[in-house]
């Protein structure tokens, strides 16, 4: 694996695509900057060789071009302070003033660019674009990995520029290398733990698992399309009904490979999704006409925590449960305790798989009590589906 450690930065200005897109209140203050800080020791390591470092990043989905609500100049005060220096801003990534401004850094000097998606042509993958940001810099650096599965400018199509000096950044080596430890070299007993919304964003995940896991596990609003197919009462829970089918037979290949496919046994249901709803708990498949699933119940946390303090490999994507709300957060939290204990007492390799699961972990409190936590959600899924991720490519290649 190519990484920057087989550089030395000294006089020589990098252009690093890292992954800024942090969560921001309505005055603009970040409310999780996780992300920025897993970019620092890339940044730290082309500095202290004697470099000089241009950033580029994405922020949120702005849609028809620039729009102030999704500027990175909201974040250049909390990166000056994480840097200890004052990092330039660019109001612009392309522009002539962001080439004057990379010209003219000096070593040991950070400049950060306006948010790439401010152009079309980042997400089209537009090479002229890409060969106008490939001019900000000498050397190519790739640390977003939670965008290494789009064939973006920024991302995939910029590397050719540079095909010598390019190389991958701390973060996305370490997502890497854990993500190929549960890939390629679990131990067993492997279970993987599978909740959210939707069926229909894990089919691939699923199918793919299936032929490593030992125990696969289902929970959240997906586990209900699951419940429906087999002939259950769901009430107003969530639904695919056109993925009912394809439930019943990731049951009967889950059978035929040996797979020991859990389900929950039970519900805890509410009248109306609020956190102050009337709640009750049910056996899956029995939730009334008007009532929705919002969690797994007690003898579903017994059962998952059992088979996962068990276990040796994990592998967690997507909540219990709506976590977000106190009141149906139990069976998240129950799961994130038992990864916990497999992790501490059974010696356990746990990777949690980004996104909600990631934000689940964070709220409470869990995030060193646990192998890996992946920066990239959608990316890991894609690199556990067995996919090539198109900003991996471009470096590899």
């Amino acid at each position: 694996m190519k990484t920057v450690d087989q550089c030395n930065f000294k006089d020589k200005k990098a252009l690093v695509r890292v992954d800024f897109n942090v969560p921001l209140d309505k005055d603009f203050a970040i409310t999780d900057d996780k992300r920025m800080r897993a970019a620092l020791p890339t940044i730290n390591k082309i500095l202290n060789d004697g470099g000089s470092v241009v950033l580029m990043s994405h922020l949120g989905r702005p849609k028809g071009g620039p729009d102030p609500a999704f500027s990175l100049k909201h974040i250049v005060g909390d990166l000056s302070r994480m840097l200890d220096q004052e990092v330039k801003f660019a109001d612009d990534c392309v522009s002539e003033q962001a080439e004057k401004m990379a010209e003219n850094l000096k070593p040991g000097q950070v400049l950060l660019l306006e948010n790439l998606r401010f152009y079309k042509e980042e997400e089209k993958g537009d090479q002229a674009f890409a060969e106008k940001l490939s001019k900000l810099g000498n050397v190519y650096v790739n640390d977003a990995f939670g965008t290494a599965h789009r064939a973006h400018a920024s991302t995939a199509v910029i590397a050719q520029f540079f095909p010598v000096e390019k190389y991958f950044g701390y973060l996305m080596a370490e997502e890497l290398k854990n993500a190929e430890k549960v890939n390629f070299g679990a131990e067993k007993p492997f279970t993987a733990i599978m909740g959210g919304a939707k069926v229909s964003d894990k089919i691939l995940l699923i199918e793919s698992l299936l032929a490593k896991v030992d125990n696969l596990i289902i929970g959240g609003g997906m586990a209900y399309t699951f419940a429906k197919a087999q002939g259950g009462e769901i009430g107003t829970s969530l639904l695919e009904a056109d993925l009912m089918e394809l439930c019943l037979q990731l049951v009967e290949k889950a059978k035929a490979k040996g797979v020991n496919l859990i389900l929950p046994l039970d519900t805890v249901i509410a009248d109306k999704f609020a956190n102050d709803a009337q709640t009750d708990t049910v056996e899956t498949g029995k939730i009334p006409a008007d009532w929705m699933g919002l969690d797994i119940g007690p003898k579903t946390i017994a059962l998952f925590s059992e088979t996962i303090k068990n276990s040796k490999t994990l592998l967690w994507n997507g909540p219990m449960g709506v976590f977000e709300m106190a009141n149906f957060e139990h069976g998240t939290r129950a799961v994130a305790d038992a990864v916990v204990a497999a992790t501490k007492d059974n010696a356990a390799f746990s990777l949690i798989g980004g996104g909600d699961s990631a934000a689940a972990i964070a709220k409470f409190g869990l995030e060193d009590q646990v192998s890996y936590v992946s920066t990239g959600g959608g990316a890991l899924l894609e690199y556990m589906e067995g996919k090539e991720l198109p900003g991996v490519k471009a470096i590899n290649s």
